[in-house]
């Protein structure tokens, strides 16, 4: 099987996870944004596929973290 890579990024005021190179959804926090990321990654896994997942720590510019 192949490869599913998430990222959690920040996008203007609202999160986003990052897959196949398109942002998908708007999330108030980064840990929405990390729990449909899991979801869609345990997806994955049952797939067959090897996945790969990144958030981002803290970051104190950001105050919706």
């Amino acid at each position: 099987m192949g490869l599913a890579q998430y990222a959690v990024i920040a996008v203007g005021d609202h999160w986003s996870v990052l897959h196949d190179g398109d942002a998908h959804g708007e999330y108030a926090t980064r840990e929405a944004a990390f729990e449909s990321a899991a979801a869609a990654a345990t997806l994955a896994l049952k797939q067959g596929h090897e996945v790969h997942l990144s958030v981002p720590g803290n970051d104190p510019e950001r105050s919706n973290n």
